[in-house]
């Protein structure tokens, strides 16, 4: 793939900080905690470019809800209805093929099994998961009782022909984000969500009552402040490609849920990439929809201005089944009532002849040597399908990565304001550092921040006149591995981190839909991702590169995988 110059200087670096565990990583937290802290503070801002972001101009006006208004707003509840839900669509590049949504509703309507044997067999897999060493931590919380009397009702409904939807007994995981009854909601943590929800979030309910198989909640990253799933609350997330290694977070246990095979589809929130980097770690298609495509009700409001909930799914068509599921407005979310009506036309046209791919090489090729040269590879497969691979531009990606950094981060310190005096020891130590740091920020941080936002979505938006999606890996490494020092002990590894988010972040500032999806192998049989960034509201171009990218990607096997419909 040859390389064309640019004129637009590349900012981004790769930064080399030490890795803290053990009594070092304790002894920074306490001295952040401590009145010691506004000696060291300064020092870690000026790591983290913060110093240097100040000194920045930024003239336009702040964006504090990157809302999108293109086409006709919605002004009442809707979606895709049932009817236009995305059907099978084959699969050819051959390797290994995960059980999909339609293979579990074929399967019951063909009586090989059914969704009672299918949730008794949820639960074994679920345990058979935990008592392997290391075990697999996918889930918080797994209610048996709740989970056999939604299979019987499934079981009964689809023996009478009354099945509710294509996903009627299917099971499907739900992050530990989002209200589902009855469930706490811990946002991962130790202390929040100490009681069941009330009421199911809008995207469980909307799930539930296509008759999903809700199997409980999964594992994340302590209230989505990290990209490695680290989680020594409810135990970290184990990868089914390699236990030794991270999934990816903050949807570490979606993730592993997918990819271990026991549920086809699951639910996660991205706040930075954190339905898409755990995709990537863990070799699946992870949607992060437009702000405001997906309803935020019932989520707990962690990031309110970066906050996306969207599918985490094996294949390109379960990610377009969730999506159906998912998005258009919730009158309980006055965000989704500015959407146009959602759609899935043309998701599944696998002629490219004339889609233009966005690439900024310098950016793109910011990443390790195995995952430029799968994610190039996979370009030129999509050039034989007809796209057309364009050079592009994209200036201050320095400024975005910093605007997100201080926009997700105060907003997650404000948003636990209320329990710091009494609960912040009871934080990851990773945790505590960043939430001690994002405290540091001041009010001129956070507006110069949106200010930045501003400029970021025209720059985006300006490209995106030109191109239809913007290409790049999805993480600048595959999934890093846990070591035992950081299983007991936590660790913060902040360069390692700038290498996992590095194409991630923008996509949240600027509000646009992003996906992730399977683009090869690593040497040592690792999942890599490639993402895709589109304009606002076209989720159908990203998924119908997803599913051309699975014509000619072949799969390969977890180490870790439960077949449910075995028989």
């Amino acid at each position: 793939m040859p390389s064309t110059p640019t004129e637009v200087s590349y900012d981004l670096q790769s930064v080399s900080l030490p890795r803290l565990t053990g009594m070092a990583l304790r002894a920074l937290t306490w001295a952040l905690e401590s009145p010691l802290g506004g000696l060291l503070i300064p020092a870690l801002l000026r790591k983290a470019g913060i110093h240097a972001f100040r000194k920045r101009q930024a003239d336009e006006p702040p964006t504090l809800h990157p809302v999108a208004f293109t086409g006709t707003p919605a002004t009442a509840a809707g979606g895709i209805e049932p009817q236009d839900w995305p059907d099978a669509v084959a699969s050819p590049a051959g390797g290994f093929r995960f059980p999909s949504v339609h293979d579990f509703a074929a399967a019951y309507r063909e009586g090989k099994t059914t969704p009672e044997k299918v949730a008794r067999r949820v639960i074994a897999a679920i345990d058979a998961g935990e008592s392997t060493d290391p075990p697999l931590r996918a889930f918080i919380a797994v209610q048996r009782e709740d989970i056999l009397r939604q299979a019987d009702s499934a079981t009964r409904r689809i023996k009478l022909g009354q099945a509710l939807s294509i996903l009627d007994g299917v099971p499907v995981a739900v992050k530990d984000e989002v209200d589902m009854v009855p469930y706490p909601t811990t946002a991962g943590t130790a202390f929040v969500g100490m009681t069941s929800a009330n009421e199911d979030s809008t995207v469980v309910a909307r799930f539930r009552s296509a008759g999903a198989l809700l199997i409980g909640k999964t594992n994340m990253h302590e209230i989505g402040i990290g990209a490695t799933g680290l989680n020594l609350v409810h135990g970290t997330p184990r990868n089914p490609y390699a236990p030794d290694r991270y999934t990816g977070g903050s949807s570490s246990g979606s993730a592993a849920a997918v990819a271990a095979g026991l549920c086809p589809l699951a639910i996660g929130a991205d706040g930075g990439g954190s339905i898409r980097i755990p995709s990537a770690f863990c070799g699946l298609v992870g949607l992060k929809p437009t702000y405001g495509r997906v309803s935020e009700f019932g989520a707990v409001p962690l990031c309110w201005s970066v906050a996306h909930i969207g599918p985490i799914a094996a294949t390109a068509t379960d990610a377009a089944l969730g999506y159906a599921v998912l998005a258009g407005p919730d009158p309980r979310d006055p965000i989704s009532l500015r959407q146009p009506s959602p759609t899935l036309t043309g998701w599944n046209n696998l002629n490219l002849s004339g889609l233009a791919l966005g690439v900024f090489w310098p950016w793109f090729r910011h990443a390790s040597p195995e995952i430029v040269a799968a994610c190039e590879s996979l370009l030129e497969r999509l050039e034989q399908m007809g796209a057309r691979v364009c050079a592009i531009e994209v200036p201050d990606l320095e400024a975005a990565r910093v605007a997100h950094l201080i926009t997700i981060s105060t907003e997650m310190a404000q948003a636990l304001e209320y329990a710091w005096d009494e609960h912040h020891r009871e934080h990851n130590l990773d945790v505590r550092i960043n939430l001690a740091l994002a405290r540091a920020c001041t009010a001129g941080d956070y507006i110069k921040a949106q200010r930045v936002r501003t400029r970021m979505i025209s720059h985006f938006n300006r490209v995106l006149k030109t191109v239809d999606v913007i290409i790049t890996p999805t993480t600048g490494v595959t999934a890093p591995r846990i070591t035992a020092g950081a299983a007991c002990g936590g660790e913060s590894d902040l360069s390692v981190l700038t290498e996992i988010i590095r194409f991630t972040t923008v996509a949240n500032l600027t509000a646009l839909p992003a996906i992730s999806f399977p683009a090869g192998y690593g040497v040592d049989g690792l999942p890599i991702g490639m993402q895709a960034i589109g304009r606002a509201y076209d989720e159908p171009t990203l998924l119908r590169l997803a599913l051309a990218a699975e014509q000619v990607v072949q799969r390969q096997a977890p180490r870790r995988f439960y077949p449910l419909l075995a028989q």
